[in-house]
């Protein structure tokens, strides 16, 4: 079987289809639909100089590979690698091709150190070092059931604080651009991430297709949003909370908690059954929150490294 590494093509359903279905074989933890790949490949900064990949065999895509430099990092040079292969169709060299194909591209448009993420496992971790890659830290998916789990019961907001519904700020976003931007500077990373381009947020944030504006929950105190939870859905049964934080001022108070358990308990309502989030795996605080919801570890991710020249 002769495998073919091309682009991913936006306007053809069946590449957007197979990537996603690919995706979901190998990392069913994160949500990815046809809709949201077309979302990314057409509205991510120009900067990041985005290209997805796919492998083929007769007609079958076999292998994704999300390709794209961190725009909104001040270091230039950094690329990301994300390489998956169906796991019914492993060693066939697609993971190889498409590694190549993607440092390739990141190359040529200045990229001199690579970070792929890769799942924890030895088949994976051993094709990573083959191909020059170092590992560095770690990252744990988890799973809440909430059609049958038992959540924590709702807590009334304590005197000041209020809790809002994301799709309140649809006027006007901006404070959730301010707290995220503000929050994720200071998520553990190798990366540092500066969040300045407001416009950028809103088309690759805001109006992302899997984003629930309805289901993201956000603390107010005394009318400023202290702390929130930030939720995308696969629009069925599948909930994913993608980034909960707290404006530095205000932490130490359990409004991220606050947040997150209203979110969840809307979610439940709505009839999603499935919650999954992502932590790394020293971020103590966040990891005790969510076993406090009642979250599971169910698999773990290793950000692998390579310099480049």
């Amino acid at each position: 079987m002769t495998v073919i590494v091309r682009d991913l093509r936006p306007d053809a359903r069946a590449d957007l289809e197979g990537f996603a279905r690919v995706r979901h074989r190998a990392l069913p933890y994160l949500l990815v639909t046809a809709e949201s790949l077309a979302h990314d490949l057409t509205r991510m900064h120009p900067d990041a100089h985005y290209r997805p990949l796919i492998a083929v065999v007769d007609g079958e895509v076999i292998g994704t590979a999300q390709v794209h430099l961190t725009h909104e990092s001040p270091v230039p040079g950094q690329g990301n690698v994300n390489v998956y292969v169906d796991p019914r169709h492993t060693r066939l060299g697609a993971g190889a091709l498409l590694v190549r194909a993607a440092e390739e591209h990141l190359a040529a448009h200045g990229a001199r150190r690579l970070f792929a993420w890769v799942v924890d496992e030895p088949g994976n971790r051993a094709f990573a070092e083959l191909h020059g890659y170092r590992a560095s830290r770690s990252a744990h998916f988890l799973r809440l059931d909430l059609a049958d789990g038992a959540l924590p019961p709702l807590a009334s907001p304590p005197p000041g604080v209020e809790l809002r519904r994301g799709s309140d700020f649809a006027a006007d976003p901006r404070p959730l651009f301010e707290l995220d931007a503000e929050t994720t500077a200071d998520e553990p990373s190798d990366v540092d991430a500066e969040f300045s381009d407001y416009e950028a947020w809103l088309e690759e944030t805001w109006r992302h297709p899997l984003f629930s504006p309805e289901l993201t929950s956000v603390a107010l105190v005394d009318g400023r949003p202290a702390a929130f939870s930030a939720v995308r859905t696969d629009g069925s049964t599948r909930y994913g909370t993608v980034m909960t934080g707290t404006a530095r001022a205000f932490r130490g108070r359990g409004l991220a908690k606050l947040a997150k358990n209203d979110s969840l308990h809307r979610a439940r309502a709505a009839g999603f059954t499935e919650a999954f989030t992502g932590n790394d795996t020293g971020n103590g605080p966040m990891l005790a929150i969510n076993k406090w919801f009642g979250y599971e570890v169910c698999a773990t991710e290793v950000r692998y490294v390579r310099e480049l020249g």
